[in-house]
C-alpha cells in the first residue's frame, strides 16, 4: 500500500514514530498527482516546490525531537474559493483569473498554524454555482471511480482529489450541498458544519446566509480532527458563532445504542434511483442492528425547499457578484465608456451558469417581484427550520440519502439546469435551516459508483453526527477502499 492511500491520522502516527518522513510522504502524493491528474483534473494550481519546502521544514522539526500537530507534514489542498495568501484564488472563473489574495481566509490561517503541506488549489463550479464541476471556466473534473462521470459539485475538485489519493485531505465549501453531494459521488467523507461554526472570512461569497466551509476526508476520524482545527469564533465574521467548540475527537465512539434516528418520508423522493434508496435503507437497517431506534418522521415543507433555495441563493449571489464590474474587483475588458466596459467585462468573464443565477437573483429582488418571490421564499425558509425543530424534539439525528442518484455521466445534465437543480433535493433543506450534516459512504451502485448516507444533526451538535457516522464506518470497510480509475476519458 502506498502512502497516499492512508488517512491523515495514520500518517500522523507514522511521522511521530519516524516510520516515514514528510518529504517521502509529499513526494508519494506528488507522484500520484503526476500519475492520475491528467485523467482526474482535480487541481487548478499545484504548488509543488512550496509543498516540498514545507515538508522539509517539518522533517527538520521532527529530527530535533519537537512535537508535531495533527496536520503537520500531511499533504492537503484547498478549494479555489478560499483565499490563500500568495497563491492564486480564481473561484474557477475567468473574472478572477489572475487574482492573488494579499491575505488568508480565517480557516486557512487556522490550517496554516498546523504547518501542513499545501499542494495547491482545487477545481470547482465557477463561484460555487453548480453540482458537477462542469461549470468551471477552465476544465471539468472527472470522478476517480469512473472518469466518464462527474465528481459532483461545487467542491468536485476537493472530493475527487481525496478519492484519487492526490490529496490526503481537502477543504471545500457548502451552500446547498456542495461538500456532501461530491463526497457522496466520490465515496469520501464530507461535513458541512453548523452555519457560523467556521468563519466565512476569506471565503469568496456566493450566498452569504448559506455558505459554510468544511472538510472532505478519507474517514470520520480525519473529519473530526480537521473540524477541531477550523471551527471557532472569529471577530472578522459577524455571523460567526460564539458557541464553545468541543473536542470533536471525543465523539469518535462506537456506540449508537438508544440513538433515535429520524427517517423523513419526504427525502425518499419520486424519481430517486432505486439502488440509492435500497442502499441507504440497508445502511439504516444496520444502525438498527447496532442498537439504534428508527423513528418515522415528517418534514412537510421539504418539497418547497428547492424552490425557496433557488430564489434566496441567486438573490444573494446577484448582490455579492455586483462588485465584479471591471472597476472594484477582477479582470477588465476595455470599452469606449464605463457602461460598455462593465457590460463587456461581465458578459465575457462570467460563465453561463453564473449569469443565469445573477439574472434570476436580480429578477427575484426587483421592485415588482420582491414580495411575490424573495419574501415568500424567506417565509418558506422559516417553515423548513420549524419542521426540523419539531423533528428534533423526537429524534437525535435524521438520516437520508445524500443525493437522489449516484454520479451521472459528464455532459448528461449540462443542457437541463432544472434537472441539475433537483440533484440538491436532499441537501438544500439543512442549508436553509443552518444545520450540520455529513455524507459517509454506505455502498455502491451496480455500476460500481459510490452512494452516500447523509446524517443531519441539531444546530451545534456535530458530535452526535460524528458518533453515529464513526459507529457505522467501523462496522463497514468503505473508508479503506480507494477509487479505481476507469472509464474512457
Amino acid at each position: 500500500m502506498r502512502l497516499y492511500e492512508k488517512p491523515a491520522h495514520v500518517l500522523h502516527d507514522m511521522l511521530v514514530n519516524k516510520e516515514i518522513t514528510a518529504v517521502a510522504l509529499t513526494e508519494d502524493v506528488l507522484k500520484r498527482i503526476d500519475e492520475v491528474e491528467g485523467d482526474v483534473k482535480a487541481y487548478l494550481t499545484i504548488t509543488r516546490d512550496e509543498a516540498l519546502a514545507q515538508a522539509k521544514a517539518v522533517d527538520e522539526k521532527i529530527a530535533k525531537g519537537e512535537e508535531i500537530s495533527f496536520l503537520e507534514g500531511i499533504p492537503g489542498a484547498i478549494k479555489d474559493n478560499i483565499c490563500t495568501k500568495g497563491i492564486k484564488t480564481t473561484c474557477a472563473s475567468k473574472i478572477l483569473e489572475h487574482f492573488v489574495p494579499p491575505y488568508d481566509a480565517t480557516a486557512m490561517t487556522k490550517i496554516k498554524a498546523q504547518n501542513p503541506v499545501i499542494l495547491g488549489k482545487l477545481n470547482m463550479d465557477e463561484f460555487a454555482m453548480g453540482g458537477s464541476t462542469e461549470n468551471s471556466a477552465y476544465h471539468p473534473t472527472c470522478n476517480p471511480w469512473n472518469t466518464d462521470c462527474v465528481p459532483g459539485g461545487s467542491s468536485g475538485g476537493s472530493a475527487a482529489a481525496v478519492a484519487a489519493g492526490t490529496s490526503i485531505w481537502a477543504l471545500g465549501s457548502d451552500t446547498g450541498g456542495s461538500i456532501r453531494q461530491p463526497a457522496s459521488f466520490c465515496g469520501v467523507v464530507g461535513m458541512k458544519p453548523t452555519y457560523g461554526r467556521v468563519s466565512r472570512y476569506g471565503l469568496v461569497a456566493y450566498a452569504s446566509s448559506l455558505d459554510q466551509i468544511g472538510p472532505l476526508t478519507r474517514d470520520v476520524t480525519d473529519c473530526a480532527n480537521i473540524l477541531n482545527i477550523i471551527c471557532g469564533h472569529d471577530e472578522m465574521d459577524s455571523t460567526s458563532s460564539e458557541a464553545e467548540v468541543p473536542d470533536f475527537t471525543k465523539a469518535l465512539v462506537e456506540d449508537v445504542k438508544g440513538l433515535k434516528i429520524g427517517l423523513p418520508k419526504e427525502y425518499f423522493v419520486d424519481g430517486m434511483d432505486p439502488e440509492v434508496e435500497k442502499t441507504v435503507r440497508a445502511a439504516i437497517e444496520k444502525y438498527k442492528e447496532l442498537g439504534a431506534e428508527i423513528v418515522e418522521i415528517s418534514l412537510p415543507h421539504t418539497k418547497y425547499a428547492i424552490s425557496a433555495y433557488y430564489l434566496i441563493a441567486p438573490a444573494e449571489a446577484a448582490t455579492n457578484l455586483q462588485r465584479y464590474d471591471g472597476v472594484s474587483y477582477g479582470e477588465r475588458v476595455e470599452s469606449d465608456d464605463l457602461v460598455g466596459m462593465m457590460t463587456k467585462t461581465r458578459t465575457e468573464k462570467f460563465g453561463e451558469e453564473v449569469k443565469r443565477r445573477i439574472v434570476i437573483g436580480n429578477y427575484a429582488l426587483s421592485a415588482g417581484y420582491y414580495d411575490a418571490y424573495y419574501l415568500k421564499a424567506m417565509k418558506v425558509r422559516t417553515l423548513v427550520q420549524q419542521d426540523y425543530n419539531e423533528a428534533f424534539k423526537k429524534v437525535d439525528v435524521i438520516m437520508a440519502p445524500t443525493a437522489p442518484t449516484p454520479a451521472f455521466k459528464i455532459g448528461e445534465m449540462v443542457s437541463d439546469p432544472l434537472q441539475m437543480y433537483l440533484q440538491d433535493a436532499c441537501t438544500v433543506p439543512l442549508n436553509l435551516a443552518g444545520l450540520p450534516g455529513m455524507s459517509i459512504p454506505c455502498g455502491y451502485s451496480s455500476q460500481g459508483m459510490p452512494i452516500g448516507l447523509q446524517i443531519i444533526g441539531k444546530a451545534l451538535d456535530e458530535e452526535t453526527i460524528i458518533r453515529a457516522a464513526y459507529t457505522y464506518e467501523q462496522s463497514q470497510n468503505y473508508h479503506n477502499e480507494m477509487a479505481k480509475l476507469g472509464g474512457n476519458n
